[in-house]
């Protein structure tokens, strides 16, 4: 840590009062942002945690991305999620990876607003080009055919937890549901790992080592390098969104 700069502090947010987007990647018609975290208050690879909304018949315009890749996890509504062009039929619970090179966008087909996460990670490439550094880090897999994909949807409402690493090159370590009990809770510590929660349902109450802020649906709580947390679950019991990303540097270092 540089002299003068101070200890880093766990990020509380929460999706009210978010930005007014018009025409969201090119595409017409209003959505709703909010950004939850960002890169500059995290060690890790992180670009953004963010949360974005569309109404029914609405749509986040296709797009690719070169230097990041992204999770969405919905979590209302019902829609279609374009992978290189193909329709993919995504609800509340279901979780897509897009790689480097995919193009993707969504389109809310239901009668509800449809609300996701968004968690955008900087390749390793990307990563090594900021820092001024050459080599040969992971790749996207190479295309066999037209057909392949470089793109996944998942169900984490039914699968619970998975391991990213089949589809994106960069640091994302897991990511996962979690319920806590009633009077339970989650423990969780930044060493060499960097953490993100949203809350899903129930309620109940964060702790650090110097606060304590109500956790409710709708609010995340990212724990930056050299922080921890206490989630502790009221009545209601919580259930949990949360990703985990390394801090570990990559396997093999430019010479």
């Amino acid at each position: 840590m540089r002299a003068g700069t101070p200890p880093a502090a766990v990020l509380l947010a929460d999706v009210t009062a978010p930005a007014d987007v018009h025409g969201v990647h090119g595409a017409k018609g209003l959505s709703h942002w909010k950004c939850l975290a960002g890169r500059h208050d995290l060690a890790g690879e992180w670009e953004a945690v963010e949360w974005a909304s569309i109404p029914p018949g609405g749509v986040s315009g296709e797009h690719r991305h070169t230097r990041t890749e992204e999770l969405y996890f919905l979590l209302s509504g019902e829609g279609e999620m374009y992978l290189d062009g193909t329709p993919h039929p995504v609800a509340a619970g279901s979780l897509v990876l897009t790689g480097l090179g995919t193009v993707h966008g969504l389109k809310n087909t239901g009668t509800t607003r449809l609300d996701w996460l968004v968690a955008e990670i900087r390749s390793p490439r990307t990563s090594r080009a900021l820092r001024g550094r050459t080599g040969n880090p992971p790749s996207a897999a190479p295309r066999q055919t037209e057909d392949d994909v470089n793109a996944k949807v998942h169900h984490l409402s039914d699968e619970q937890r998975i391991d990213p690493t089949d589809i994106l090159t960069g640091p994302l370590k897991s990511i996962e549901t979690v319920v806590v009990a009633p009077g339970g809770h989650l423990e969780l510590s930044s060493t060499d790992t960097e953490h993100t929660v949203f809350v899903l349902s129930g309620s109940g109450i964060a702790t650090t080592a110097d606060s304590e802020a109500a956790l409710r649906a709708g609010v995340a709580v990212t724990l930056p390098k050299g922080t921890s947390a206490r989630l502790t679950a009221e009545a209601e019991g919580l259930r949990l969104f949360h990703a985990e990303l390394s801090l570990a540097a990559p396997a093999v270092e430019e010479r």
